[in-house]
């Protein structure tokens, strides 16, 4: 929904990530150099992860959406017919 450019720490982080895997393929996977490599690019990962913008989920706005169709539908309503307070009490009950 909205769309963000990538931030330079963003994208420098993205470039340290593809040069440390480009340089591990380059490696056995037995050695030991190998491990300590595997580790960084553990810790990138999750540093990305938590700078990675949050996406607001199809619930969400399918719950802001009813919610917001329920009052247009209650507010002209009001504008037709008077609501008492009366009737205004079912309209929790519904649930």
């Amino acid at each position: 929904m909205f769309s963000r450019r990538k931030t330079d720490e963003q994208a420098e982080l993205d470039k340290t990530i593809d040069d440390l895997t480009a340089q591990m393929r380059t490696y056995d996977p037995d050695s030991e150099d190998y491990g300590t490599m595997l580790n960084r690019l553990e810790r990138l990962k999750k540093l990305q992860e938590r700078e990675a913008p949050k996406r607001i989920s199809p619930d969400t706005l399918l719950i802001v959406g009813g919610n917001i169709l329920g009052i247009v539908i209650i507010v002209a309503h009001e504008r037709a017919n008077v609501i008492t307070s009366k009737a205004l009490s079912f309209a929790g009950k519904l649930r």
